[in-house]
């Protein structure tokens, strides 16, 4: 066991006694112990390098190294690709031209992680399933490619060209290097996120983010000044530590126990009835996703420790938090439509994927968005298989919602009728659709839909087929101005309009 966890490590190997003893993958040890590090070292940022305390040049030195030596830590020399990956996109944003150059930085970022993906999986280690320097790769290449796009915004464009949130976003001035990589590499979101705007996060270092920011009757408005108070984040992070805690608890002790893999085992297809392969999928998946519920969470914590990711202020006073969290556990247990769970699954890979693909791509821009998802999380073939059925997947969920919702919200009881049968629907059709993500490879995946007949696979298409959608109508702008500024600048707030529209 020691030789296998050092194998596969290019990390530190100081806590390969601890790896031993837990028998967990030292990998997995290290990421683990430098989360917890850097959650330290967040809450020491916050009150010994406070903006009122120090300069922004010095936070953003100290949060770059930190950043740093936590890769090194956790990756070894394989950390050096986030130095090139970020040297190659900078030189290209300082010598490209500003009309095409969020294009060019587009490419080069993405085309530099896919390589790194490629020569991870099919050269050394096809299979690995577990902290790879690929990961942090994949946060870097969202927030490179964001401001790529924001600088060309601010730039490039036209004000009136832009949309409201277009227009807070954009950079009128090229970041310097120290800010990039600042922004890029920071200790809090080095390791597992999550990406956020470089506006936001330049807030953050200045000190300027606590400000109640678009809101008429927040806590701390006094004679129609804002008091200069700063919100505390401790109940919060505590909170979502005791998330952490039980999340890391339950995959522990479930996740060996109801492995995916064995739904595409022949014993288990041919002695297990159809409607019990049905369940097991659900309760295999309900078993994995604390291990994304406990690395998020804890990324949440980290971030709110230092003091980033100040929300403004909820109706009843209290401070929010959640600016830049990646998940909203009980929204995507019990969704009742298949967008509902993807809005509040990885949100901010999903804000990331609307702002540079989905909002600018000029056709078909679901299944570009599905395809840009794909490639960015990586090259197994089971990526590619779940965002195909993806596509099919959110089609026909938009089919049922338009078509056959409005019959059941003639009254509450069949409103709730309706909510029950959705959300087992729902939680099935994640199952199915996620399956190869999980499996990863192309023979085991399609041996498990074959064991499924292809089901849902073809009632997708004939629902598609069958029942018409109208095409949605293209916001322009400048229409609601004064409710996108409030939405799209609060990063969360626009995935809870996306929910409310799905229930």
């Amino acid at each position: 066991m020691a030789t296998q966890t050092t194998a596969s490590c290019t990390g530190s190997t100081l806590l390969q006694p601890i790896s031993e003893i837990i028998n967990l993958p030292l990998d997995q040890v290290n990421f683990v112990a430098c989360q917890l590090f850097a959650l330290l070292m967040a809450v020491w940022f916050r009150i010994y390098l406070h903006p009122s305390k120090t300069s922004p040049f010095v936070r953003h030195v100290v949060a770059t190294l930190l950043g740093f030596y936590l890769a090194l830590f956790c990756f070894g020399w394989y950390s050096l690709h986030f130095l090139v990956q970020s040297g190659l996109s900078y030189s290209v944003m300082v010598f490209a031209g500003l009309e095409n150059m969020h294009k060019y930085c587009f490419i080069v970022t993405l085309g530099y992680l896919i390589l790194c993906q490629i020569t991870r999986v099919y050269v050394f280690d096809y299979g690995m399933y577990s902290a790879d320097f690929t990961g942090p790769m994949m946060v870097i290449t969202q927030k490179i490619t964001s401001m790529a796009f924001e600088i060309h915004d601010g730039l490039a464009k036209r004000k009136e060209q832009l949309t409201p949130s277009q227009q807070y976003l954009a950079i009128s001035r090229m970041p310097s290097l120290l800010e990039y990589l600042s922004y890029n590499c920071n200790f809090m979101g080095i390791l597992a996120g999550p990406t956020c705007s470089y506006k936001d996060y330049m807030a953050f270092i200045e000190g300027t983010c606590y400000q109640p920011r678009h809101q008429e009757n927040a806590n701390g408005k006094e004679n129609g000044k804002y008091k200069q108070c700063e919100p505390s984040s401790k109940n919060d992070v505590i909170s979502k530590l005791c998330t952490c805690a039980i999340s890391l608890a339950i995959y522990l002790s479930l996740c060996k126990f109801l492995p995916v893999e064995r739904s595409v085992d022949d014993d288990f297809i041919k002695s297990t009835p159809f409607h019990l392969q049905v369940i097991y999928l659900y309760l295999a998946m309900l078993a994995l996703r604390p291990k994304y519920y406990f690395v998020w969470t804890l990324a949440d914590a980290i971030n709110n420790a230092a003091g980033f990711g100040f929300n403004g202020y909820s109706k009843d006073g209290s401070p929010r938090w959640d600016l830049i969290s990646n998940l909203r556990i009980l929204d995507i247990e019990f969704a009742t439509s298949f967008k509902m769970f993807l809005d509040n699954w990885n949100i901010q890979t999903a804000i990331w994927l609307k702002r540079v693909c989905y909002e600018r791509c000029p056709f078909n821009p679901t299944a570009a968005t599905f395809l840009l998802s794909a490639m960015w999380h990586g090259v197994y073939p089971g990526y590619y298989l779940t965002f195909v059925t993806g596509i099919g997947m959110t089609m026909a969920a938009r089919a049922v919602r338009h078509n056959i919702r409005p019959y059941f919200l003639v009254s509450d009881w069949h409103k709730r009728i309706y909510d029950v049968i959705t959300w087992a629907g729902t939680q099935v059709a994640i199952s199915y659709t996620v399956v190869p993500f999980v499996l990863l490879a192309v023979g085991p995946s399609l041996k498990f839909y074959m064991s499924w007949y292809f089901w849902l696979h073809l009632l997708c298409l004939l629902v598609a087929l069958a029942l018409p959608v109208k095409r949605r109508k293209a916001r322009e702008p400048q229409d609601n101005l004064q409710m996108d500024k409030q939405t799209d600048h609060n990063s969360t707030d626009t995935n809870c309009n996306q929910k409310d529209k799905a229930i």
